[in-house]
């Protein structure tokens, strides 16, 4: 006989609990495993419950929350100077990366299933993944900080972090307005424009900041970690780019 569904999944959940358990896996890998699982299952229920999927814009939109709350906690650690704090911004930074993962893997489904031109379900597929790379890149970028263990976090660095902000700010503010492409065409191209100004400061801040470490700094070892940080968050800004270029090209196409 088939268990019902609460039950069952109460179950399934203690059993991956208890081998997560018997491994010595900390609690907080456990919890952001369990919040990627619980937003997977609200998504889907909520789909079966309407009978009928989602907006895009919506997905999109909570998809770019993500990124801000992401891009905070890496701002945040890069304005610390403890390295015990560095860890949990990390684990925060971590925790909305898989949560996009669970979430561009729904909207993947539902893309699959809808009836729509190839296209127009390119165009949203092709935005969504630009998106979570960008949170991947974010992710990244606070790993790296944990990986080198550099001794001391350089304002360069933190005025990357506060452009890389600033792009996740103007994509949250853009998302809601692909609803209605022809209406807020005006609006959604001020965003993108707000990002291209911002990743070439970066990319100004990047270019001085290589040019401060191999000047300035006498230890070969911090200027190799110094540079490797570096570069991750300026890859950062260039993937934020390439979310504002391709939904550029989506309303040049569907605006009209």
């Amino acid at each position: 006989m088939r268990e019902s569904g609460l039950y069952a999944d109460v179950k399934k959940d203690s059993l991956i609990f208890s081998f997560f358990e018997s491994y010595e896996i900390c609690f907080a890998d456990i919890k952001i495993i369990f919040i990627t699982l619980e937003t997977m299952r609200i998504l889907r229920f909520l789909r079966r419950l309407t009978g009928r999927k989602p907006a895009y814009a919506p997905v999109l939109a909570q998809q770019s929350t993500y990124l801000v709350q992401a891009s905070r906690a890496l701002l945040a650690m890069t304005e610390s100077e403890d390295h015990s704090q560095w860890r949990m911004y990390e684990k925060e930074v971590k925790a909305c990366e898989v949560q996009g993962d669970a979430l561009l893997a729904d909207f993947q489904e539902q893309l699959y299933e809808d009836i729509m031109t190839a296209v127009t379900r390119s165009d949203f597929q092709t935005v969504a993944m630009d998106v979570d790379a960008f949170l991947d890149h974010i992710n990244d970028s606070a790993k790296s900080i944990l990986l080198y263990m550099p001794e001391r976090i350089d304002p360069h660095i933190r005025d990357i972090a506060q452009y890389i902000c600033a792009e996740a700010d103007a994509i949250r503010v853009i998302m809601p307005f692909i609803g209605n492409m022809k209406m807020n065409y005006s609006q959604i191209v001020m965003q993108c424009d707000r990002i291209t100004e911002l990743e070439h400061a970066a990319d100004d801040a990047f270019a001085e900041y290589i040019g401060y470490i191999f000047t300035k700094e006498t230890n070969p070892i911090e200027v190799i970690k110094y540079k490797n940080i570096v570069e991750a968050f300026e890859a950062t800004t260039d993937a934020a780019k390439r979310v504002s270029d391709n939904i550029r090209k989506m309303i040049m196409r569907y605006a009209d």
